[in-house]
C-alpha cells in the first residue's frame, strides 16, 4: 500500500488523475489509466465514489452523502470507501489534492 493510500482519512482531499479517462455505460463505469493502459470496471457504487471524488468533497463528506443515498451501516459504508479509495490510490487513478 502506498503511503497516500494509508494516510487517508475523513479530512482528506483526493482528486482524479489527469491520465485517467472515465466512461460510464448503464450506471457504470469503465476507467482507461492512460499511462499503463489498463482498464479498471467500478460497479454503480463505485461509480457513485468516483463521481464525489472530485478534488473539493473530503473523504468524510463522501461518506457522509453515501450514508444519506445508500440503505447500509456507516460502517459498511465506510469500510468499502476506504477500500476503494486506497485501491484507486494505488492504481495511480487517484492523487492527493
Amino acid at each position: 500500500m502506498t503511503s497516500a493510500a494509508a494516510a487517508v482519512t475523513p479530512d482528506s482531499v483526493l482528486r482524479r488523475s489527469d491520465n485517467v479517462l472515465f466512461q460510464e455505460v448503464g450506471g457504470e463505469a469503465v476507467l482507461l489509466d492512460l499511462g499503463s493502459e489498463q482498464y479498471f470496471g467500478l460497479d454503480p457504487v463505485g461509480t457513485r465514489i468516483w463521481d464525489l471524488i472530485d478534488g473539493t468533497n473530503t473523504i468524510g463528506a463522501v461518506h457522509r452523502r453515501l450514508c444519506e443515498e445508500y440503505d447500509a451501516p456507516s460502517t459498511t459504508v465506510e469500510s468499502d470507501l476506504l477500500s476503494l479509495v486506497r485501491q484507486l490510490l494505488d492504481a495511480g487513478l487517484l492523487q492527493a489534492r
